[in-house]
């Protein structure tokens, strides 16, 4: 059982530290907080390794006694209590970061071992016995102690939301509830691999561009606040009747004018930061937000048709599971978290329960292409498991095609936004050097 090191305030307003064993991280809050005990910070000990005997299983009455126990006078116990490797693996735990390398490796092990018939508890254990990550090894050890309480692996994951992500919590979820976590598994590595093959095809095309964008801009100011007021000094020392560009001299003065008055544009430019922030955290808002995610250029088709295809793929695990149209489409909602996917979804429930078609609520709102509304029709009158898993293929095969478009539409766009960049460099920087090193201006200076 995993074992803690908690720091909590008692009603006097007293600091306690206590080591405890407990099922999992919210057991011990709760047992906590029923014993008059506000928590401040828990953490997890992950000292145990293979050799080391696995200590006998206490439930929540034995811990219940231990609070009980408890010299809520003693300030600073824990740590005469803690051993000096106890100290290390703590600080450890405490720095070790989980990376998405972990949960990849962490689903792909447990997917292997899946397939392989291992019962959850049999399958977790394993793989938190070959876990290096101190840190996750701890998150691992708490969703293995609820599972072993009878939990469902998802309702622990859900507590650990910032370092499972919520689309790969809902889909161990629809797994479990649809009996099926093996094949949600595989989805689930799927997800992770193309998550991760997308993100670094982005990060390969935007993030050299990004660097040389930004690079152009500090030329630019840089340039504009140095170079040119000593390119001015030189023509009014000399009495030149030659000038800057005029679009020089207007972004000199711009730039003066906003080092100057500095708080004007940054306050215009937090208050608007500030209204859509408000604006999008409002119903009506988040829901024009998520509709805009699926309607944006470049990046909307592709983020519905992924939404989608999850959808199908969880109501396809749950049709073969036996579940009733609506109650599969009930638990398969939980995969997608766009507002404006889920009210469609709603739509669709409701027309189940009145009699009409569920496919109705996807085909008039203009997202979903005439094709996929057309293959749900087809199989709504013929075999609906058989017909989605060929909706299943299309759908791979057409964000297949969105992707590869993207990869040839986005490095265009970036492009065409530094050369914009690099020509206003150009005329406001590196014409007036130019004027300067051709020394055309002496002529005029010397009445020539």
């Amino acid at each position: 059982m995993p074992t803690y090191v908690y720091k909590a305030v008692t009603k006097k307003g007293q600091v306690v530290r206590n080591r405890v064993e407990s099922q999992s991280k919210q057991n011990l809050i709760r047992t906590l907080k029923n014993n008059n005990l506000i928590p401040i910070d828990i953490e997890q000990l992950t000292y145990r390794t293979k050799s080391a005997p696995r200590r006998q299983k206490r439930n929540i009455t034995d811990i219940q006694e231990i609070m009980k126990n408890i010299n809520t006078t003693e300030i600073g116990i824990s740590n005469n209590r803690l051993t000096a490797k106890e100290r290390i693996n703590l600080y450890i735990a405490r720095s070790e970061k989980i990376t998405q390398r972990d949960i990849v490796v962490f689903t792909q092990n447990f997917y292997l071992l899946k397939k392989a018939n291992f019962n959850n508890i049999h399958a977790l254990s394993t793989i938190i016995e070959g876990t290096e990550n101190l840190s996750f090894k701890g998150v691992l050890e708490d969703i293995l102690a609820g599972v072993e309480a009878g939990e469902n692996m998802y309702t622990t994951m859900e507590y650990y939301s910032n370092i499972f992500p919520f689309i790969y919590i809902n889909m161990i979820k629809v797994g479990e509830l649809s009996g099926s976590l093996t094949n949600s598994l595989e989805q689930a590595v799927k997800y992770l691999d193309d998550t991760e093959a997308l993100n670094k095809k982005l990060r390969s095309i935007l993030i050299p561009n990004i660097a040389e964008f930004v690079l152009l801009i500090v030329m630019l100011i840089v340039g504009t606040l140095f170079a040119i007021p000593a390119i001015q000094d030189v023509f009014d020392e000399l009495g030149t009747e030659d000038t800057l560009p005029t679009v020089t001299l207007w972004f000199a003065d711009f730039l003066d004018k906003c080092i100057q008055f500095w708080y004007i544009p940054t306050t215009i430019l937090l208050g608007i930061v500030g209204l859509v922030i408000f604006y999008i955290n409002t119903p009506k808002g988040k829901y024009n937000f998520h509709y805009f995610k699926y309607k944006m250029p470049i990046f909307g088709e592709l983020i519905f048709a992924l939404d989608f295809s999850r959808l199908m793929k969880a109501m396809l695990l749950n049709l073969k599971n036996g579940m009733r149209i609506q109650e599969a489409i009930e638990v398969s909602k939980n995969v997608v978290k766009n507002y404006v996917m889920l009210s469609i979804i709603e739509t669709s429930i409701n027309n189940i329960l009145i009699g009409s078609s569920w496919i109705e609520p996807f085909e008039q709102s203009g997202l979903a292409k005439p094709m996929i509304t057309e293959m749900l029709k087809v199989g709504m009158q013929t075999d609906l498991s058989e017909m989605m898993e060929k909706l299943v293929e299309y759908m791979e095969i057409d964000i297949d095609n969105i992707m590869q478009k993207i990869m040839k539409a986005l490095p265009q766009i970036v492009y065409a936004i530094v050369g914009i960049v690099l020509i206003f460099f150009v005329l406001v920087v590196l014409v007036p050097c130019v004027q300067v090193y051709m020394g055309n201006f002496l002529f005029s200076a010397y009445g020539v």
